[in-house]
């Protein structure tokens, strides 16, 4: 049910099923969803213009997306679209911008992540080997996916970019018994986060990390990992990335690339998520990165895509944020936990309903460098050490 401003009850639907009950606190704010649902939705929600009376923004967005493939979008939705898509083209994500960008989103603060993410604080999609795992085990098993696609050998060099608060590189060399292993990140609360989870761990003899772009990383590395960053590089800049990795990975080398993306054609990526959450950012189709990787000089070696496994990932720290939204406010405003809130939300029914997935890409410079069955995968899994 929609409740205008005026008092109108406007009921959509069959009646089975939970109610939801969306009001409308003005009329701007019903005329600015109806002309540009994909950037207003959130932004009213946001402002408090949208108020969920019964039930909560989750359930409000599911009504509408999971039926959504049949609906045919509105003009006026369709002209904005145009406009961004050319606007698109202009955008950057140089050096410069790509730090404003990563900082904008990762330096928030650390107490905000702590409200949600596992032990490891894995920002990215965890890999749900069961139904009954806990998102901290599912975590794990996605660093042990990761790693043993990357075939590890003793000796090898590892390069992590976009390393976050170093989980995965820290695991790389405990569990997985990597010998050398540099994270480099854009944010300066990541590297300092990252930095002592390697002292706390006892691995920085064997840990590193840097404040540093990928495009300024010097020397060459058998295996480079890249695990949730590639949506941040921006779609004019992946010939630039792709290059990048292959001036730094040896002749024999593997690279493992974990990214969202879409299974569909090629289309803009929401622009409230681009405005809000991720700028610069772009969610690519599969069609858009492997004529890249392509034409820089590269092999894709393997492909695997993980559908649901992000939608699980987003419902449990949506959980876990919303179970300590008290903590949250106290520490950022209610404004900005209900953009939180909206986000977390419409991230997960995209997943759910859209077709948005996760891509890994296994890549090398020559076609000989991976293991040429999957076999190898569960072996590696069975000798890693846990870390818990």
């Amino acid at each position: 049910m929609i409740i205008a401003p005026d008092g109108e009850r406007l009921c959509f639907g069959d009646g089975t099923g939970d109610a939801v009950v969306a009001r409308f606190t003005d009329p701007a704010a019903i005329w600015a969803v109806l002309i540009d649902p994909d950037l207003k939705t959130g932004e009213m929600f946001t402002l408090g213009r949208l108020v969920l009376d019964q039930g909560s923004i989750y359930d409000f967005l599911v009504l509408i997306l999971q039926d959504a493939a049949e609906d045919e979008t509105p003009w006026t939705a369709r002209w904005i679209d145009r406009f961004r898509a050319l606007a698109r083209g202009f955008s950057r994500n140089d050096p410069e911008s790509s730090r404003r960008n990563v900082s904008h989103h990762y330096d928030l603060d650390d107490r905000l992540y702590e409200l949600f993410l596992d032990p490891y604080w894995q920002y990215s999609c965890a890999y749900f080997e069961h139904p009954e795992q806990t998102l901290a085990q599912a975590q794990v098993a996605k660093m042990r996916h990761v790693a043993a696609k990357l075939a590890l050998r003793p000796g090898d060099r590892v390069l992590d970019i976009g390393c976050g608060w170093g989980g995965l590189s820290c695991f790389l060399a405990e569990a997985a018994n990597a010998s050398r292993v540099l994270g480099v990140t854009l944010s300066a609360e990541q590297l300092a986060k990252a930095r002592q989870r390697a002292a706390d761990q006892q691995v920085s003899d064997q840990v590193s990390f840097a404040l540093q772009d990928y495009r300024a990383v010097e020397g060459r590395f058998e295996r480079i990992v890249s695990v949730g960053m590639f949506e941040h590089v921006g779609l004019p800049h992946y010939a630039e990335f792709f290059e990048a990795c292959k001036s730094r990975l040896t002749d024999d080398g593997v690279m493992l690339l974990h990214t969202i993306g879409s299974s569909d054609i090629p289309s803009l990526t929401n622009p409230w998520l681009t405005k809000h959450i991720f700028p610069g950012g772009h969610i690519p189709s599969l069609s858009e990165i492997l004529p890249v990787i392509e034409r820089a000089g590269l092999v894709v070696t393997d492909v695997e895509v993980l559908r649901l496994h992000y939608a699980q990932t987003l419902r449990a720290w949506r959980n876990s944020f919303l179970a300590r939204r008290p903590e949250a406010v106290a520490l950022f405003g209610e404004v900005f936990c209900r953009l939180w809130e909206y986000y977390l939300s419409m991230a997960e029914a995209a997943f759910r309903f859209e077709d948005i997935v996760v891509f890994q890409l296994q890549i090398a410079r020559r076609q000989t460098a991976a293991p040429l069955t999957r076999d190898y995968i569960a072996e590696a899994k069975a000798t890693f050490r846990s870390p818990e």
